[in-house]
């Protein structure tokens, strides 16, 4: 089969038959995504451990890349609060160059993902687990503000692994700066004030300029001076800066790997759960591999410009269309008008509190924690809920990367042991019951076999689980019998060791002189088997279509060797 490349960028189609009509509605529905983007792009690059215009800068270029390449209408790329835990970490173990290096990395490996049209497969990964790691990464993203929302003075800085953190804190609750509390719990409020009063207004944005314009009073006419601010912390550029290189070694993308591979995993669940929502809100139909492509492409260019990671975002994609944005060209918009703040407006950034951040922060990370589909999943089967809980924990008390692959693995354990459970394997003698099956002929519902004919009938997937399963009952099985018939009408598939039992069994058969006889094969089972050379083992005649050639074949052979 030849191949062919999965990729089409949703702006070029969308780009035909664009109207006014469309530019209008794409053009302030970009204003005031670019507009509710500035303090959550500030807010994450900060919490990440970058300055503020490296979040500004992520999600200017990434913005404008996933825009322009993307396989989605309507999705909004930049910085998000669940690569918050990963930058951070990545940074105190490897530096700011150990954190471009994974990100470039972290590109190349969704650019391969939808190369190889492996877009589909990410939605795969179990909602337990993607419950689980948001809601761990929620709660670590609030963890990590409680300094700055208390004001809290902590000699030393703030250790990094979660219960530390929450011990010094403990410790350290007298040197709260009531000022600071004041103004994060006054930000918190505002945003949860702010849709009552006006749905059109972003909330984070309001507490933002509200409380930027009370401290600033409050600093320069009332002479307070415990006010801690961007400014006072930061020094933000106003530029986007010249492309920088950095040097790779065998030695450094070996020990980046891991968390390379955590952030194209994490990017690519959420991208895609990003446009799967959007799609369920517009009725359009996103290309996953295409935009696997585009955040690819993104985590590529933007490291060498010192930015973080992208990927999708939920709520900018959601904001995006809720103030009418039909193409690709809002998202392009989207970019321009944070270039154009960095550009002019970002010196009057320096003025933000570092509590009313927090408080922004909180907020987003309350709206991660999905506690309402934690309590909903709470009912569903013991082996979600442990998954999702496990998932929780490590990524709270370890980290992501071993959250992610330990999820994974309970997972594929689980899921097999749940088809292990489902798939039924029967043993049959004498009659065969046809009744509303699919191999009935005419008003046969009955087949009779020979004394010494014995039918194993399988249902459902021949793989390495129900092998040994196989396997078990086959070794429990009293009588010695003369024919073995093994009915797999409902085996979807069989896998390499479902091949090696069968084998097994087949080798051990005809030592006991037992033959065996396969029925009901599909024809993609019996391909699977002619490749294996099974047809050689047993004889062609002996795989047969139906339950009543196999019936005959058996019969006529038991009689044979009766004699």
């Amino acid at each position: 089969m030849k191949y062919t490349l999965d990729f089409q960028p949703k702006l070029f189609s969308a780009l035909k038959g664009y109207d006014r009509r469309k530019f209008t509605a794409d053009l302030m529905a970009g204003i005031i995504v670019g507009i509710v983007a500035l303090p959550l792009a500030i807010a994450f690059g900060i919490a990440s451990g970058v300055t503020p215009e490296k979040g500004l800068i992520t999600a200017i270029i990434g913005g404008f890349i996933v825009s322009f390449l993307g396989g989605t209408n309507v999705q909004i790329g930049g910085p998000t609060g669940a690569f918050i835990v990963i930058v951070s970490g990545i940074i105190t173990q490897y530096g700011i160059e150990g954190l471009a290096i994974a990100t470039v990395m972290a590109g190349v490996i969704l650019v391969l993902l939808g190369v190889l049209k492996l877009g589909m497969v990410i939605k795969f990964i179990p909602y337990p687990i993607v419950v689980g790691f948001t809601a761990g990464i929620a709660l670590t993203i609030f963890s990590t503000q409680i300094k700055d929302l208390f004001g809290l003075t902590i000699e030393g800085g703030v250790p990094d692994d979660f219960i530390s953190k929450w011990a010094v804190y403990f410790q350290n609750f007298d040197t709260t700066n009531f000022w600071s509390l004041g103004i994060g719990l006054v930000s918190i409020a505002i945003i949860l004030l702010t849709p009552k009063v006006s749905s059109k207004i972003p909330g984070s944005l309001a507490a933002i300029i509200i409380v930027t314009v009370a401290s600033y009073l409050l600093k320069h006419f009332c002479h307070v001076d415990g006010i801690e601010t961007i400014g006072d912390r930061y020094t933000i550029n106003p530029s986007i800066p010249a492309p920088e290189g950095f040097s790779f070694s065998l030695e450094t993308i070996r020990g980046l790997l891991p968390p390379a591979f955590t952030i194209a995993m994490l990017g690519a669940i959420e991208s895609l759960l990003s446009a799967t929502v959007a799609d369920g809100v517009t009725g359009d139909r996103h290309n996953a591999n295409t935009e696997l492509i585009a955040q690819g492409a993104a985590n590529i260019v933007v490291p060498f410009f010192g930015g973080i990671p992208v990927t999708g975002a939920i709520a900018r994609t959601m904001t995006n269309i809720n103030n009418g944005g039909k193409t690709p060209v809002s998202g392009i918009i989207h970019a321009v008008v944070l270039l154009l703040i960095l550009l002019f407006l970002s010196p009057l950034t320096k003025h933000i509190p570092m509590a009313c951040l927090a408080g922004v922060l909180v907020i987003v990370s309350y709206n991660m924690s999905g506690w309402r589909t934690i309590r909903g999943i709470m009912h569903n089967p013991r082996a979600d809920v442990i998954v999702l809980f496990t998932t929780l924990l490590l990524t709270v008390i370890f980290d992501l990367t071993i959250a992610i692959a330990a999820g994974l693995i309970m997972a594929v354990v689980l899921f097999m042991r749940r088809v292990m459970e489902s798939t039924n394997i029967s043993v049959i003698r004498n009659q065969i019951d046809l009744d509303a099956d699919a191999e009935r002929h005419h008003n046969d519902d009955k087949v009779d076999v020979e004394k010494g004919v014995e039918v194993y009938e399988i249902d459902g997937p021949f793989f390495f689980g129900v092998a040994s399963k196989f396997d078990d009952i086959m070794h429990r099985m009293g009588d010695k019998s003369l024919v073995r018939i093994i009915r797999m009408r409902k085996v979807p598939f069989i896998d390499s060791t479902g091949l090696h039992n069968l084998e097994n069994l087949i080798h051990a058969s005809q030592k006991e002189n037992i033959a065996v006889i396969l029925s009901g094969v599909t024809p993609s089972v019996r391909e699977t088997l002619l490749k294996a050379g099974i047809d050689a083992l047993i004889g062609a005649d002996n795989i047969c279509d139906n339950i009543h050639i196999a019936a005959d074949r058996a019969n006529t052979l038991a009689r044979e060797l009766k004699k």
